[in-house]
């Protein structure tokens, strides 16, 4: 740009370049300021050198754009869940016997899959504390395998089951929470940020265990100790890390809680038979996800009625086509996931026909 100058003087020119820093997923700021003229040239950079490195560094751990591109609560659940993990690779130093046990791991991973690897999506909170519970467990057994030598290999594979159910879980729950972090659509970068904090908590952990193993040694109600004392830390701020998601997706019991609020329905492919207290819930075959949310939100207006005492399929029939389409737009408009029913998967079928009393099925 021009500078403006004295008329009868010669017009003297001098540029500036600003230099901006940020992505397509964070708020650009301004680093440094370059001014050129005919004779001088001068920069000027905001902020410190230090704190420019520190922000290389943290970068490193956190997804790019942050605090903008995660939801807010990544931040308390990566904080408790960067601790729980601390501890636990204090007490492994404190537990760990190395024999070979990979067999029992694989195979209990396998069953575990089996029987629960497609219920793990509807209720990650659950079973990510069922995970880190099932990993302590494991690390108890390993701390009490040298107690009872003729029964060592039992219990030490015992312990690899536990960690195998644990391997299994917290990896499919992890990519459920990453999904659900990921506000910017920047779900590989958060798990990659995710990964280098493990990373640093394992080596820190590695680091003060080997010291606190030390310290211990010889001494087995120090060990016992510190172990236990550290398993309730652990165990809490799992808890904690949990308490602080705020997950968007509907399963059976967020949809029971929010429906304490609000009550809704409308149509679907089912059918409901209230029985000695009890609602029975028939998926057509045609039924879409959405017909699925929406027969289990009948059938929860269906026990409140009941509850009340009132009556009753025609009062509940009222409450869903009135209100459904107002309580599922509201829930869009919070952030839940409305399109379906985090639930177990429907294997059963039903296909019915109906018509005039007088007409036959043929």
């Amino acid at each position: 740009m021009d500078a403006p100058h004295p008329q009868g003087e010669a017009a003297a020119e001098w540029v500036t370049v600003e230099e901006w820093s940020g992505s397509s997923a964070s708020a650009l700021s301004r680093t440094a300021v370059l001014t050129a003229s005919a004779s001088s040239l001068t920069s000027r950079r905001f902020g410190s050198r230090w704190g420019r490195i520190g922000g290389r560094m943290l970068g490193a751990f956190v997804p790019e754009g942050f605090p903008g591109s995660v939801t807010p609560d990544y931040v308390p659940f990566q904080t408790w869940d960067t601790l729980q993990g601390l501890s636990t690779y204090i007490r492994a130093m404190l537990s760990t016997q190395w024999f070979l046990r990979d067999l029992t791991g694989m195979l209990g991973g396998i069953l575990f899959t089996f029987y629960q690897g497609s219920n793990l999506d509807r209720n990650a909170k659950m079973w990510r504390l069922v995970a880190d519970f099932m990993n302590d467990l494991g690390m108890l057994m390993d701390l009490l395998s040298p107690l009872f030598p003729s029964s060592l290999i039992v219990i030490m594979c015992l312990g690899s089951l536990s960690r195998s159910f644990t391997g299994v879980a917290s990896g499919a729950t992890r990519a459920a929470l990453t999904q659900h972090f990921a506000l910017a659509n920047n779900a590989a970068d958060i798990s990659a940020k995710e990964g280098s904090q493990e990373t640093l908590a394992t080596m820190t952990g590695m680091g003060l265990g080997m010291l606190l193993a030390h310290i211990t040694r010889g001494h087995a109600l120090s060990v016992w100790a510190s172990f236990l004392s550290l398993t309730v830390f652990h165990m809490y701020a799992n808890y904690k890390a949990v308490q602080s998601l705020s997950l968007t997706t509907l399963n059976c019991e967020r949809a029971s809680i929010l429906l304490q609020y609000f009550k809704e329905c409308s149509e679907a492919n089912y059918l409901l038979l209230d029985k000695e207290g009890s609602v029975h819930i028939f998926i057509h075959k045609q039924a879409t996800p959405a017909d699925v949310l929406k027969s289990f939100i009948h059938g929860l207006v269906l026990i409140n009625l009941a509850q009340n005492g009132k009556s009753q399929h025609t009062e509940a029939r009222r409450w869903m086509d009135d209100k459904y389409t107002t309580f599922i737009s509201k829930l869009q408009v919070k952030g839940y996931s409305s399109e379906r029913l985090l639930s177990h998967s429907i294997v059963w079928r039903a296909h019915w026909l109906h018509g005039q009393l007088d007409e036959k099925l043929k």
